[in-house]
């Protein structure tokens, strides 16, 4: 969910939906995310100064500030929770046409929901892990956004292959990319971060390009035609 509702649709609004499709994906997302559930709103203000500050100071999270993966993902938690607080004020060109739940999202950014979702996913582990080995994906259950984070801000700005060369580090992490749904062609989306379909080769497959096509058949989402504001540093 974090690519389709936080990253395609919040941040750069690569289709639109109606109210009610958006409330149902923003309650699969709070489930699916559980306690590293985080909120569309926030995430999509958080990728776009990413997108306008790419590898600066002003980056939220770049391998060439930041000394670690340990170090990246703590200071991309204090500007997220800036934001969500917010005691950061993000210019008014991020704040156009982000989509906004505040009541779940307190709810789900609370200490409250983080430790309940926790204690559930233990609960399961407990009852159906066929053996003590399954605990070890435990703490990426528990962090799956986190992880799934720093495998594209930090992997992703460090490692793989570059299509397009831009002034930025974002790289290709093909053939890996399968299983992060796309968003591991990290320097294909920095050159075109309004595109519908992540891959720009025949062999770059983005597994979540047919379901947005046939969402947009189903008359769930609607792709736009139109490319939107994208904030690529270089185009500043």
């Amino acid at each position: 969910m974090l690519t389709f509702l936080q990253h395609r649709y919040a941040a750069h609004g690569i289709f639109t939906m109606s109210k009610p499709w958006e409330r149902f994906f923003y309650m699969f997302a709070y489930i699916a995310q559980g306690s590293s559930y985080v909120s569309p709103r926030t995430f999509g203000i958080l990728h776009r100064m990413h997108h306008a500050y790419t590898d600066t100071e002003k980056d939220p999270h770049s391998p060439l500030f930041d000394k670690n993966v340990f170090t990246l993902m703590w200071n991309t938690r204090a500007v997220s929770t800036s934001i969500f607080t917010g005691k950061l004020k993000p210019e008014e060109r991020f704040l156009k046409n982000l989509p906004d739940w505040s009541s779940l999202d307190r709810w789900a950014h609370s200490w409250m929901s983080r430790v309940l979702w926790i204690i559930i996913w233990v609960l399961f582990y407990v009852f159906f892990a066929p053996s003590a080995w399954w605990f070890l994906l435990l703490p990426f259950h528990i962090l799956n956004v986190p992880t799934h984070a720093v495998v594209i801000n930090w992997f992703a700005h460090k490692y793989g292959s570059i299509d397009f060369k831009m002034k930025n580090t974002s790289r290709n992490l093909w053939p890996f990319d399968i299983i992060m749904l796309g968003e591991a062609y990290h320097n294909n989306h920095h050159k075109y971060p309004s595109a519908v379909n992540f891959g720009r080769h025949w062999y770059q497959i983005d597994p979540v390009y047919p379901v947005l096509l046939f969402f947009n058949w189903a008359h769930i989402i609607s792709i736009n035609k139109k490319p939107v504001e994208h904030f690529n540093a270089e185009e500043i």
